[in-house]
């Protein structure tokens, strides 16, 4: 099995995320039903959402704010096992994340780092 990163990925406010409260807490039954078969079948390894704030280091400076891309932020993970990325594919194809307009799922593969 291999691991993969999950990122969500969702429209960013000034200062907030765009998501109504009232919004926001009836999705959470759509979350925890899709986290939940995840889990269930043994995949799951870990998941959280993000906090706004956040602070950027590069190399031309220090920006205390989150990482925004085209008015979008990643505002959670997922890390799981699955056999590819095919089937982690088929799971994110039903991710409450794309109830959101501008909202999506970045998959990625964690590479194995041997030293």
């Amino acid at each position: 099995m291999k691991e993969y990163l999950l990122l969500f990925w969702n429209e960013s406010g000034d200062g907030q995320y765009l998501i109504d409260p009232e919004k926001m807490k009836a999705g959470m039954a759509a979350w925890q039903a899709w986290i939940g078969n995840i889990a269930m079948n043994g995949n799951l390894i870990s998941t959280k959402p993000i906090n706004w704030d956040g602070v950027t280091v590069g190399n031309t400076g220090i920006t205390i704010a989150p990482a925004i891309k085209e008015k979008q932020m990643v505002t959670g993970y997922l890390i799981c096992k699955a056999k590819n990325v095919d089937e982690v594919t088929e799971w994110a194809k039903t991710c409450p994340i794309l109830q959101n307009p501008a909202g999506f799922t970045e998959i990625r593969e964690v590479s194995p780092f041997e030293i």
